[in-house]
């Protein structure tokens, strides 16, 4: 990663500052964007800009060229999960609309003023954070974040297919449960206990699981691999009957 310009979205959230982290470590120029100033994120260039907004994420990434040059990787991380959120036969429907606006407008937006950039730049890797319920249904469903994710997966799938041949990689990345204050805000104590019950490892995922995958995704290291949804969920997808203990 040394000497890659890396964006970073959502980079004040708890993936994206672990994410942060681990590029920096690995030596790469960090681009970190957020909605609200995070002045405590140590990065090469922090940039606020409402992801939905396409003249500010034009912008975004016209001021990222200007100041280094090149752009070789898209971490396309932010998204919401409303608390407001929940069964389809309750949800509001602007409630459901909002959610799909950040989640998926967002990352849309990004590719198509991003991906230009990277091309341009010689090409590079795109990672657009999907989630575990875009492949599997559950019970206790958040259908406005469930639908969002799935588009985010199926976008990235198609754009791999569409890039494949102009050195442009697109995977998606599908984080189980992760600890996080937006977990401890989302679900009570009850909640947690219904969904630990299903992980075979006994424990959510830390936010810097996931972003060691995120940037194994950005690097060289995974040159050949495009199309994918790497999920980071301990073993949920592959389970049937967890161990008792």
């Amino acid at each position: 990663m040394s000497g890659k310009v890396i964006v970073v979205t959502g980079a004040a959230g708890a993936i994206g500052r672990a994410t942060v982290d681990v590029l920096a470590r690995e030596g790469a120029v960090v681009v970190a964007v957020d909605i609200a100033p995070a002045e405590d994120l140590s990065v090469d260039l922090f940039v606020t800009c409402d992801l939905t907004d396409e003249q500010q994420v034009i912008g975004l990434y016209s001021d990222v060229m200007d100041r280094f040059g090149r752009i070789d990787g898209l971490f396309n991380n932010a998204g919401v999960a409303l608390g407001d959120d929940g069964s389809f036969l309750d949800v509001e429907c602007e409630v459901f609309m909002r959610t799909l606006r950040i989640n998926v407008e967002s990352v849309l937006l990004c590719c198509k003023h991003g991906i230009p950039h990277v091309v341009a730049s010689g090409g590079g890797s795109v990672v657009n954070t999907s989630s575990l319920v875009a492949s599997i249904g559950s019970a206790v469903s958040q259908i406005g974040y469930t639908a969002s994710k799935g588009a985010v997966l199926a976008m990235s799938r198609e754009l791999a297919v569409e890039l494949a041949r102009m050195g442009v990689r697109v995977n998606s990345l599908s984080p189980g449960p992760v600890e996080s204050p937006l977990l401890d805000t989302l679900f009570t104590g009850e909640e947690v206990a219904r969904r630990m019950v299903h992980v075979p490892t006994g424990r959510f995922s830390r936010a810097n699981e996931i972003a060691e995958a995120a940037v194994f995704l950005l690097s060289d290291a995974s040159s050949n691999i495009t199309g994918t949804d790497l999920k980071v969920d301990g073993g949920i997808t592959a389970a049937y009957v967890t161990p008792e203990s």
